[in-house]
């Protein structure tokens, strides 16, 4: 084995943690692809002999370019039809628990982050999104975090502390029980598909949030919306009738889930938040562009 693939097997050692740390940092399984691959590119131009803690530089790097791409959406303003949805990491489960995510998607839901999160890291500025997502979600010490951010360590610690603080206020906190969770998320499929509007008011919490995700293109019926309150989503929920047939369960990142498939196509992907036995979040993604690039076994 010669340096080069030498180089190429370490980096490969590497891959799953990389991918980690940029889904987070973007939301995006492509966009973060493309971070690890910009990651593998440099590493391959550089002396890597001089590198020390190989580990710590591929992360170092992946952040700063995902550190890039947010600043970049920031300037561009992205918000599609006022409505996103990140990509779900999404495997497919059976009615008796069998898992057939790809290795790729297993390594993502190994530390898995609720989309609810995801939504909520969206919100916040690209160097505390960053300082957040490396110092709480993967340890990493604010000394190796400033360089990154063009910051002290202690103007990167207070990045994060102010990031910490949105994200308790604004993300809620998910039940683990995943047998609960699918109780739930039963029932609710159940007064979907029988119209009883009363029995979905009682698995939906009074403040839940549905958010509906069809892409820049959509229009009609299905396109992207914000729907807000037990008896709004409620009303929304009923408009679900006609694609039950077609729902099957699926992990969501991490959490109990739908996929919705015609005819052999990828429609929907619906994730659920619940909290203390209720659903407090409903995500939908129904951006065909975006499904047919990711899912298990359509085109990814």
């Amino acid at each position: 084995m010669d340096e080069r693939d030498l180089l190429a097997e370490r980096f490969e050692a590497s891959r799953d943690h990389l991918r980690a740390v940029a889904y987070r940092m973007l939301g995006s399984l492509s966009e973060a692809e493309d971070a690890v691959q910009e990651a593998w590119l440099r590493l391959s131009r550089s002396d890597s002999g001089a590198i020390e803690n190989l580990g710590g530089w591929l992360t170092t790097v992946v952040s700063r370019v995902c550190l890039d791409i947010l600043r970049s959406r920031t300037a561009r303003g992205e918000e599609p039809m006022g409505v996103h949805v990140p990509d779900p990491v999404v495997s497919h489960v059976g009615h008796e628990g069998a898992d057939g995510t790809d290795p790729e998607q297993q390594a993502l839901l190994a530390d898995s982050v609720g989309l609810a999160l995801l939504v909520v890291l969206d919100t916040l500025a690209p160097a505390e999104r960053l300082a957040f997502v490396l110092h709480d979600m993967f340890g990493v010490p604010f000394e190796e975090i400033a360089p990154v951010v063009e910051r002290t360590p202690a103007a990167a610690r207070q990045l994060a502390s102010r990031a910490r603080r949105r994200v308790r206020g604004a993300a809620p906190t998910p039940d683990a029980d995943l047998g609960l969770q699918r109780e739930v998320v039963d029932a609710f499929l159940a007064a979907s598909r029988d119209g009883d509007f009363d029995a979905l008011l009682t698995v939906l919490d009074p403040d839940v949030v549905l958010r509906a995700d069809a892409g820049a293109v959509a229009v009609g019926a299905g396109a992207s919306k914000l729907v807000r309150g037990a008896a709004a989503v409620a009303g929304q929920a009923l408009t679900f009738r006609k694609f039950s047939h077609a729902a099957r369960p699926a992990l969501v990142n991490g959490a109990v889930g739908v996929v919705t498939e015609v005819e052999g196509r990828l429609m929907a992907v619906m994730g659920f938040t619940i909290a203390d036995g209720r659903i407090v979040e409903i995500d939908i993604l129904a951006d065909q562009d975006r499904l047919f690039s990711y899912a298990p076994g359509h085109g990814r």
